[in-house]
């Protein structure tokens, strides 16, 4: 199956630019839709409970996506927690697809229910889909990722997936003495289906020790493939290699490596939490409450300048890697990532 790719980013509209205090441009919206999953990622370390009043809602999500597109933002992810959990999950991507200026909606998910829905999310108007994919060891899953965790479902998933959206990508966190043997099966697996599989050096969100992505790609050589830089760019973090396989297979690997090859530079990137509150990095702290500001009937252009200000203080760059030395990061469940 020929592999997938996302559309690459259009040039700017004309109208008003949200950026950064660098002048970086944010045109890349994630949105969390719960901090509740059905997983017990080690990576995550997702969420026993959620309090629902404190989600947003359905209009409340609606409303921010509209502000945030006449604010130039071209792509809305929808994240987690474990989006697929939301029972109005259909209805979110279709409000957000038809939106003027979104020109795509993206969903990231574990799998566990993506069989049953790529049919009726297809038909909503979501372009692109990422699977998180840590293993194809059914014994090694339940380590990572917890009793609820099935791999035949996030497969079947995965299959249903394949070859219907316009770009399918499977996500794997490289956790050291965990799944680092397996580097060149996730990529063969992915490319059977047309997807890109991506490496993603782990945050210090959770437990596992990471595995920075230097070692990474010297253990795909070691298993077999060739690696050469390839210049394509996606709408995400991501820098690409085009890998070739001992029997002439080629095809893009993606590498994401927040703590050793740091892609601040470059940052479209902003965050809703699950909670409505605006995170411009996701290793800062500073955060705006936009559920509380809509709740307490602030208008649009109240909740743009919010926005506004919350990127003006915006750092230069992350350091998550000062973690446990006095940063304390917000937890990655309910931001999504």
């Amino acid at each position: 199956m020929e592999q997938l790719r996302e559309p690459t980013p259009a040039a700017p509209r004309k109208g008003p630019a949200l950026a950064d205090a660098q002048g970086r441009l944010i045109r890349y919206l994630r949105v969390s839709l719960t901090d509740r999953c059905n997983f017990r990622c080690t990576y995550c370390s997702p969420a026993e409970h959620e309090a629902p009043d404190a989600l947003l809602q359905r209009p409340e999500i609606a409303r921010l996506v509209r502000v945030f597109a006449g604010l130039g933002v071209r792509r809305v992810r929808l994240t987690g927690g474990e989006p697929t959990l939301r029972k109005d999950l259909v209805e979110i991507v279709a409000d957000a697809a038809a939106t003027p200026g979104i020109e795509e909606v993206a969903l990231t998910t574990n799998g566990h229910r993506l069989d049953e829905l790529v049919a009726p999310l297809r038909a909503a108007g979501l372009g692109a889909v990422n699977v998180s994919l840590d293993t194809l060891v059914p014994e090694r899953l339940g380590g990572v990722s917890g009793k609820g965790a099935r791999l035949d479902r996030i497969l079947a998933g995965i299959d249903a997936a394949a070859g219907r959206f316009r770009s399918l990508k499977l996500n794997t966190v490289v956790m050291r003495g965990v799944n680092e043997d397996e580097l060149g099966a996730l990529v063969r697996y992915a490319w059977d289906r047309g997807a890109l599989p991506r490496f993603i050096e782990q945050m210090p969100f959770g437990g596992g020790v990471p595995v920075p992505l230097a070692e990474v790609r010297a253990g795909l050589e070691a298993q077999g493939f060739a690696l050469e830089p390839d210049g394509w760019k996606g709408w995400g973090p991501a820098r690409h290699m085009r890998a070739r396989d001992a029997a002439g297979r080629t095809g893009l690997v993606g590498f994401i490596g927040a703590m050793t090859e740091n892609f601040c530079e470059d940052c479209n990137r902003a965050r809703v939490a699950a909670d409505g509150g605006f995170q411009a990095c996701l290793g800062g702290q500073d955060r705006v409450n936009l559920r509380d500001l809509m709740r307490g009937g602030a208008q649009d252009e109240g909740l743009a300048e919010a926005v506004r200000g919350a990127l003006w203080r915006k750092a230069p760059r992350h350091h998550m890697e000062d973690a446990g030395s006095g940063l304390v990061l917000l937890p990655m469940r309910g931001l999504g990532g």
